[in-house]
């Protein structure tokens, strides 16, 4: 009993942070209904929302800091993609992409019942949000863009490529931490708490033939979707981003392989004319960890 009770004193925390809830909405896919969990921080009746979008192996649970310090202005939204953290797996894998993402996003901000939503995204996060701030009678009304933009790299595309569901079970969470911190170093220079926290929320133990380990909290069946049609050219999405016209923030880690400078630079003079800032020491994708880094998105998005 000494043994399970400190594995789920380790996996698990105590309680759920103050102010957070835990809830889900179902959403309709190409085969069948599917769960989407998420977090909901601040006031449950405040008007002014805004959803928190996470990367492509990532979950709800990378914002935590940014909803602490958004949810005495906004009531905050950070879901789980299907695939990922407590939401559904997909049973035909193929389906992992845009139009399945999409939709349900739209369904969520449908169960919200409000009329208009911020956004911020990072990196896949920030791409869905593109395609729906680019639409006629978008719901979003202001955009960050977090290490993302209208031209994505093929060779950061082929470097996710090589790790996205290939991790191996874990036989501690400090294998785990390990793993994590070597893939995800372009995160930046973060805090041991903070290293512990994304690894907390990135794994989930299953049983293994010599007891418990740990495995990825995301279906690897992701990773066969994102490497079935194999990248060899950059990816060029400025006819999307021309289309959006709110209030747009871009931040660009100064080391990123996925949102090159140049790229950047047109985003500040084409499309919304994004307002751009970088941040020094950091690849692909800002946390959004930092205080300098909440302070930025912070300020964006009360900006009247």
């Amino acid at each position: 009993m000494t043994l399970i009770s400190d594995l789920r004193r380790t996996f698990e925390p105590e309680k759920p942070p103050r102010g957070l809830r835990e809830r889900s909405v179902q959403c309709m896919g190409p085969h069948g209904l599917h769960r989407m969990a998420y977090t909901e921080w601040g006031e449950h009746d405040n008007p002014r929302v805004v959803v928190c979008v996470h990367g492509l192996t990532r979950n709800g649970r990378d914002f935590d800091d940014l909803a602490r310090a958004l949810a005495a202005d906004y009531r905050v939204i950070c879901p789980d993609v299907v695939g990922r953290g407590r939401s559904d797996w997909l049973g035909v894998k193929t389906d992992y992409g845009f139009p399945v993402y999409v939709p349900d996003l739209i369904t969520l901000i449908a169960r919200l019942d409000v009329e208009s939503v911020h956004w911020v995204g990072t990196s896949m996060g920030g791409l869905i949000g593109m395609l729906i701030a680019s639409q006629p009678h978008t719901p979003i009304t202001r955009l960050v863009l977090n290490d993302v933009g209208p031209v994505i790299t093929a060779a950061s595309l082929q470097r996710i490529g090589e790790y996205v569901g290939k991790a191996p079970v874990f036989a501690s969470m400090a294998a785990a931490e390990t793993y994590i911190r070597e893939v995800s170093a372009p995160f930046g220079p973060l805090t041991d708490a903070q290293w512990r926290h994304l690894t907390q929320y990135s794994v989930r133990p299953v049983q293994t033939e010599t007891g418990t380990g740990f495995a990825m909290i995301y279906d690897p069946g992701i990773g066969d979707a994102f490497r079935a049609a194999p990248v060899q050219e950059d990816v060029d999405l400025w006819a999307i981003y021309e289309r959006i016209a709110c209030p747009t923030l871009v931040l660009r880690g100064a080391e990123s392989d996925l949102l090159e400078r140049a790229t950047l630079e047109q985003m500040a003079a084409r499309g919304p004319r994004a307002r751009t800032l970088e941040f020094a020491g950091v690849g692909h994708a800002p946390m959004l960890m930092d205080e300098a880094q909440i302070e930025a998105v912070r300020d964006f998005l009360l900006t009247a």
